[in-house]
């Protein structure tokens, strides 16, 4: 709680100057039973007791719509404590709370500020009796060491202005000023609910020539640099970058900075005292190589990855090696993309995009506990949400996405997600919690039609150049329909009426038909399209087999590249597989040739890529659909509704000779003819044709040879 705690700041700035640093010191005399902090550091914070760091989380305050939430954080620091004098010790980025570069917005919302900060530590003695420490004017204040920090460009530190001592009880303080009360964010503060971000990787890099050092995988966070005997004030500067010139040399222009020729760089001035170890605090990168110019002769460089500490409830692996590649990409992919929120790329933009996220979620339940996150991020989009309905694209937001990148296709994140969470982990409180504003982007929705059709926004986004692209009409019309079907389903599992959305979902689907599939069944040979209508069940069902079978037929006419963009890859994994053409959507990723999932792979990609030709990001989860085919259709895990009972249905792929995967409490292990499944719940087995139920437990099954 922060219930007493005053916002307190440094002083009243406009422009990016050095990060504040804050102390409190007080006296304990007598032992305590708990001692208790809660702060929020805006628009990030570092916090010290005694000297010592007391959390290993990294970009500890959650980003939100500041004006209308705040999170704080709670730490246990009774151990930190000691009798006689203590110390607070606290130092403030600006995270996205204080930005001033020109792009989507972020330097003019209204929350704009500089850094600011609110403190509560509750003191519980032994005695019994409670004695809170709040901010306010008696914590003092000064510069600290960080000389500057964007959190989406980089980070300047002068390690001859940083004292070790400084959150001791034994530093003199007398220079430092008195913190003075400012205006808070406006937002109601709010405990954390969500896992913090962490450190979860290191990788040594390797010196590969050109001031440049490979850390062997691209990822999400920092160089963590150990020097040795450089002169006092020597500048070591590391420019990060996803990918090479020919000539060995760093390549960050092809990456669509967008944000100015100082995106994604770090500097460290040396004290020149002994070994210096550093690494950015209020800053992170998407990265694999870093040109490092003013080291001196002894220099170690490390990569941290750093991610949201999800635990893992699910993985996969098979005896094909290209394929556990492709899983272990995508996996990362996803990873270096939730940084706190479901970003699109770590090294450009660091947006939650709306559309990103709903095409990656379901491979990401089936990977990692995401749920509280994902509450979380639903309340961002909900902050976003205008009277009339209408949602941004991405969220949180300054102001920027109202009116590009938002559409059906990406706004239906409001709708599916919180199904998806109750689908597969039965937790129903999304559903109830969201309903209201579920229903208002509805009557959006609706508002936007025009005989039964919408059509706003992006389609099949990011497409092999060239490549005749889906009608965005249709794609934005089968999610109108289909989120009528979602929400008559929640409307029944909330008891309540949703006879309205049912109706409206056979109006809509008559419609898109009439228009597209009745005087033409193939859609003009359009693979997104035809992979739309099976997935999205704008074929009836006597249709769907045939569309799947001249679908899969198309494709090996095409020599099996993929022709689609994001949507058509979510769809076509689906709705081959569905069909029994598992088979062609495996030759279809597994193709050496451009455009594939293999291609990337046999460049030298540890993640997915923005585009089928590697340009601009070569970090995005936009395309990780594959890892739920993984799950669904290789492994057959198909959990039900509720994740009460499974469906094991793996497709045979000859390739593929065996397989390993697990999600929660049920596994699938299948080689040379046997399959076993351990699995929490009871379910059946359909395989050659045959369904066989089985319990909760182990289960043996042998097949027999065709």
């Amino acid at each position: 709680m922060l219930e007493n705690a005053k916002w307190i700041a440094k002083e009243d700035i406009s422009e990016i100057k050095a990060s504040p640093m804050f102390r409190k010191t007080f006296n304990l005399s007598e032992e305590i039973k708990k001692a208790e902090l809660n702060i929020c550091g805006l628009g990030l914070a570092c916090s010290f007791v005694n000297g010592q760091e007391i959390s290993d989380e990294v970009l500890s305050t959650p980003f939100t719509k500041y004006d209308t939430r705040v999170i704080y954080n709670t730490y246990d620091i009774t151990s930190f404590l000691q009798l006689g004098k203590n110390v607070l010790g606290v130092i403030l980025g600006n995270g996205c709370y204080f930005v001033t570069y020109y792009r989507w917005d972020v330097y003019k919302p209204a929350w704009f500020h500089h850094p600011k900060l609110a403190a509560q530590l509750e003191i519980t003695y032994k005695s019994g009796e409670i004695e809170l420490i709040s901010s306010d004017t008696s914590w003092k204040c000064t510069d600290s060491a960080v000389l500057y920090n964007e959190t989406r460009r980089g980070e300047i530190f002068d390690a001859r202005l940083y004292d070790k001592d400084w959150a001791t009880a034994n530093f003199n303080d007398s220079t430092w000023q008195n913190a003075f009360i400012c205006r808070g964010p406006g937002g109601a503060p709010e405990p954390r609910k969500i896992p913090p971000i962490r450190v979860k990787k290191r990788l040594k890099a390797k010196y590969i020539g050109n001031n440049v050092y490979d850390i062997g995988e691209n990822i999400s966070g920092w160089a963590h640099i150990k020097v040795k005997g450089g002169a006092r004030g020597q500048r070591i500067t590391m420019r990060y970058s996803e990918l090479l010139h020919e000539d060995g040399t760093i390549a960050p222009e092809r990456l669509n900075t967008i944000i100015g020729s100082t995106t994604h760089f770090d500097e460290y001035i040396m004290s020149g005292n002994g070994v210096e170890e550093w690494a950015p605090r209020f800053a992170y990168h998407g990265f694999r190589y870093v040109e490092v110019t003013g080291a001196p002769d002894e220099f170690e460089l490390v990569g941290e990855m750093i991610y949201t500490d999800f635990e893992v409830i699910g993985n996969f692996s098979c005896s094909d090696e290209m394929l556990n590649k492709i899983h272990a990409a995508a996996r990362q992919s996803t990873l270096s993309n939730f940084v706190g929120l479901p970003t699109d790329c770590p090294q450009r933009e660091q947006n939650a995009w709306t559309g990103d996220a709903l095409l990656s979620a379901e491979q990401t339940l089936m990977n990692f506990d995401a749920v509280s996150s994902y509450k979380k991020w639903l309340v961002d989009i909900c902050d976003t949400q205008r009277p009339s309905g209408q949602i941004c694209c991405i969220a949180p937001t300054a102001g920027w996405g109202y009116n590009w990148g938002s559409g059906p296709a990406w706004d239906s994140v409001l709708i599916l997600l919180p199904y998806y969470i109750y689908y597969y982990t039965g937790d129903l409180s999304a559903v109830k919690s969201f309903w209201e504003n579920m229903q208002s982007y509805m009557r959006f929705m609706e508002s936007m039609s025009d005989n039964d059709m919408v059509c706003f926004g992006l389609g099949d986004w990011c497409a092999p150049d060239g490549v005749e692209t889906c009608p965005v009409e249709l794609t934005d019309t089968a999610y109108f329909y289909i989120n009528n079907k979602i929400m008559s389903r929640c409307a029944d599992l909330l008891g309540k009426d949703g006879s309205h959305y049912a109706q409206r979902s056979e109006e809509i689907k008559t419609a898109v038909r009439r228009k597209y599939i009745e005087n033409d069944m193939f859609l003009g040979n359009n693979t997104t399209a035809i992979a739309c209508a099976i997935y999205q069940d704008l074929y009836n069902s006597d249709e769907k087999p045939l569309a799947a079978e001249y679908l899969s037929q198309l494709i090996e006419k095409r020599e099996f590249h993929i022709d689609c963009g994001i949507l058509g890859m979510k769809y076509i994994f689906n709705a081959l597989s569905e069909y029994g053409y598992a088979q062609t959507v495996y030759k279809l990723c597994l193709n050496p040739e451009y455009p594939s999932y293999a291609y990337w792979i046999n460049h030298g990609m540890t993640t997915l890529c923005e585009k089928w030709d590697m340009t601009d990001s070569c970090n995005h989860h936009m395309f990780s659909e594959i890892e739920m085919w993984m799950y669904k259709h290789i492994a057959g895990i198909h959990i039900e509704e509720g994740g009460k009972s499974v469906i094991i249905k793996p497709c045979p792929i000859s390739e593929i000779t065996s397989v390993h995967a697990k999600h929660r409490d049920i596994e699938v292990i299948i080689n040379n003819g046997q399959i076993t499944i351990n699995s929490g719940v009871p379910g059946v087995l359909e395989v050659q044709k045959k369904k066989i139920a089985f319990s909760a437990g182990r289960n043996n099954f042998i097949l027999q040879a065709k």
